[in-house]
């Protein structure tokens, strides 16, 4: 665990989200009513906007647009309270996703390739990287080059400076395209410290089903790592020490699952960091994420219940 003065640096992208909620099921040349917005996340982003939404002092490197999304992601991180250091592209456009939410509340994604794909190993702010005590990657910075080369230069150069590194796996159907063994291959040398998947990106990575079955045999793909694993309604597991701990649901009222994983990842990290037990960051980053399902985006504005749970000591 790092030190109490913690600051996080999160790399990776910044997109705007296009949200598309149905009302209905969305029958095949059909036509609904329902919603559609645009709102701000990217995973590595809203990682960054959740960790800072409870406290912890963050920075966000990454790459934009020299555009009006751009531009508007620049005011976004502002407001947030996030420092930014952003690469402004010329040639590429800002990130966007096509997020579909169907009226059960589950969502698919659509990710396009924008200015977040292209960062490069020379782009990097090389002294902000080394301030940090702690990294935090994504693996939407690994399914293709660039910027993967970026990213692993990125987490050689946080270890290199003494810093702690945590990593989220990000889609089982992107590990699966982009195979196991090639996913294994560049990131099992980084020296995670927390390792941060969902089931079904722990199901893919080792061929086990069961909670405790994946935790354990993560624990051998990545030895110096405490695991946490995601378990949406079933809230979360802990794998440390060789024993695992499970942090019970907050909720199950599924409005939109946009983000869920990244706003988790955000309140465990803002604890962790700064001396909670790992079981006590998990069952603090479980009701973030419970609250977050409950609402439209990846990033709803926090309502006072949220932020009496942020308060809380």
């Amino acid at each position: 665990m790092a030190k109490a003065s913690t600051e996080l640096c999160v790399l990776g992208d910044f997109a705007w989200d296009v949200l598309i909620r149905t009302n209905t099921e969305l029958l095949k040349g059909g036509d609904t009513f329902g919603e559609v917005m645009l709102l701000p996340g990217g995973s590595a982003a809203n990682v960054a906007v959740w960790a800072a939404r409870c406290g912890l002092p963050t920075r966000f490197v990454g790459k934009i647009g020299r555009d009006r999304m751009g531009q508007l992601a620049i005011e976004n991180l502002d407001s947030e309270g996030v420092q930014h250091h952003l690469v402004e592209s010329d040639v590429n456009l800002t990130g966007s996703v096509a997020v579909f939410v169907d009226h059960t509340g589950e969502r698919s994604m659509v990710s396009g390739h924008g200015a977040d794909f292209d960062l490069l190993p020379s782009e990097l702010q090389r002294d902000v990287i080394r301030s940090a005590s702690h990294l935090h990657l994504t693996a939407w910075s690994f399914f293709t080059d660039p910027p993967r080369s970026a990213a692993r230069a990125a987490a050689h150069l946080a270890r290199d400076s003494g810093a702690t590194l945590s990593f989220d796996p990000g889609s089982f159907q992107m590990i699966e395209e982009m195979g196991v063994g090639h996913f294994l291959a560049v990131t099992q040398d980084l020296g995670i410290d927390v390792f941060l998947p969902n089931k079904e990106e722990g199901a893919v990575l080792t061929g086990a089903s069961d909670p405790v079955d994946i935790a354990r045999e993560l624990d051998r793909l990545y030895p110096s790592a405490l695991v946490i694993l995601k378990l949406d309604a079933d809230g979360a597991l802990v794998w440390q020490g060789g024993e695992a701990h499970h942090i019970p649901p907050a909720t199950n009222k599924l409005v939109d699952a946009t983000g869920a994983g990244d706003s988790f990842a955000g309140g465990f990290l803002a604890r962790y960091l700064t001396g909670s037990t790992a079981a006590d960051a998990a069952r603090f980053a479980t009701q973030i994420s419970a609250w977050v399902i409950e609402h439209p985006g990846a990033r709803p504005a926090p309502g006072q219940r949220l932020r009496a749970l942020i308060a809380q000591p």
